[in-house]
């Protein structure tokens, strides 16, 4: 019988897969020796690999314009980027040389626009969509770009009061989208969404608030699924609904052009994750092409808004074990040098699941374990898959270290686990390394944070 680590993921997943792969007992991310990382900066440690955004961002591209063309579509596709997913210069300066466009969701993300513009980073006719609630403060800073020469620049109306705020705030033409409100899933908590706009309501907005008026013009609809982008019955009664209704806007209304077909393209948090992407990107685009041909109304152009997505699969955060404790017979908890709640929050808060693994140690023989952060918190913890929805490592020889490694962790973690700020039990953020490729493919390092100091944690706290 095998019981080597090794041999218990071959037989378990299709191993190796994209981006993993192990050589000399260990493992390497995206053709990086992590070891050799690890031995450089210590752990805990957080790392993103910079090309991998690059890559979804072009695999997305491809799926659209593959999709488009098998079709026939007439209508152009445009890739925004939800700044929200992750807001640190090194991911924006990396998907942006991409040829795509911005979307924000607060009226702090507006700096951080006039900031790329300054830089010669964006231009200032690329498409910024300008989502969520807006209080005055995000009001102004919509105004502020539109004064500053925006071009292109698109709120999304979440509600109907914003169009009054907006057409107050900003001078001359104001290009808008809507929101359309969507249902949510037959078991979720509530019934529709709280975003956007009610959908028998839209017509009636539309002719009684924008239509006709010489400072307005009606650009956009916009809709996002909470599930995500998913082949079900749901997803797919609630993408034709939206059709149908921009095909109804259209014909009232010639200058809409864009739908906006939201986020939520998955990313694998698991090994034996299964979705096929050119399929989705193909039904999409048939769906909408053959709506618009059936009410003979121009096809329109596509927006997506990805975010997860464009960034998840570059990160990874990794940990060594530096205790083991049996607790009875069967449970063996393996600690951490850092804290599940601080550094991968949503495994506490959502039970979120991330791709697990070993990353030296391949031909020990494995073992069931449990593991445990390192603050007194009882919720501090880690059980779910790696195998069969159990937690399984080597186990090393006495005196080794045993390091592990969670994968595409690259979205929210950093700000919702408060990155630089007050941390449960004030566990400092650990350091941060960027990983790049030059022409040649050689791969480098750079430290962009060290591991956050008392001292800085003292000063926030007023001591």
């Amino acid at each position: 019988m095998k019981n080597r680590y090794i041999d218990l993921i071959n037989q378990t997943f299709e191993f190796p897969q994209e981006s993993f792969e192990v050589l000399d007992n260990q493992l390497h991310f995206n053709g990086v020796p992590l070891m050799d990382v690890i031995e450089q900066y210590g752990t805990p440690l957080k790392i993103t690999y910079l090309p991998k955004i690059s890559a979804q961002i072009q695999k997305a591209k491809r799926l659209f314009h593959v999709a488009m063309a098998k079709a026939d579509y007439e209508g152009n596709y445009l890739y925004c980027y939800c700044t929200k997913s992750s807001h640190f210069e090194f991911v924006l300066n990396e998907a942006l040389k991409n040829d795509i466009h911005l979307e924000t969701s607060s009226a702090f993300d507006i700096p951080i626009i006039l900031q790329l513009a300054e830089e010669g980073k964006i231009n200032k006719d690329s498409l910024i969509l300008c989502n969520g609630f807006k209080r005055a403060n995000y009001i102004e800073g919509i105004a502020e770009l539109l004064e500053a020469g925006f071009t292109n620049v698109m709120p999304i109306l979440d509600n109907k009061e914003e169009l009054k705020l907006l057409s107050e705030a900003c001078q001359g033409k104001l290009r808008i989208g809507l929101r359309i409100a969507a249902e949510e899933e037959p078991n979720a908590e509530f019934y529709t969404s709280r975003l956007g706009i009610r959908t028998n309501e839209i017509i009636d907005f539309y002719t009684k608030e924008i239509k006709g008026k010489k400072n307005l013009e009606l650009k956009m609809l916009h809709f996002f699924i909470n599930t995500g982008i998913k082949d079900t019955a749901y997803y797919w009664s609630e993408l034709q609904k939206n059709i149908n209704l921009y095909c109804e806007l259209k014909k009232m209304c010639p200058e809409l052009e864009y739908l906006d077909i939201g986020g939520g393209l998955p990313i694998r948090t698991k090994l034996d994750f299964n979705y096929d992407y050119q399929y989705m990107a193909d039904e999409i685009i048939r769906q909408i092409k053959m709506a618009c041909d059936q009410r003979d109304v121009p096809e329109p152009h596509i927006v997506t808004e990805f975010g997860s997505f464009t960034v998840g699969e570059s990160g990874a955060i990794l940990f060594s074990v530096v205790g083991t404790k049996q607790q009875n017979d069967n449970e063996v908890w393996n600690m951490i040098d850092s804290s599940f709640i601080t550094t991968l929050p949503d495994t506490w808060g959502l039970k979120q699941k991330f791709i697990l693994l070993a990353i030296n140690n391949w031909d020990d023989d494995y073992q069931r374990v449990n593991l445990g952060g390192i603050t007194c918190d009882s919720d501090d913890y880690y059980i779910m898959e790696s195998v069969r929805n159990r937690v399984f490592l080597p186990k090393p020889a006495p005196g080794e270290t045993q390091y592990l490694g969670f994968f595409h962790t690259g979205a929210y973690q950093e700000s919702i686990g408060g990155y630089g700020g007050i941390q449960h039990c004030l566990i400092p953020a650990p350091k941060h390394v960027l990983i790049d490729r030059d022409e040649d493919g050689e791969y480098s390092t750079r430290l962009f944070a060290k591991e956050q100091s008392a001292k800085s944690m003292m000063k926030i706290l007023g001591y």
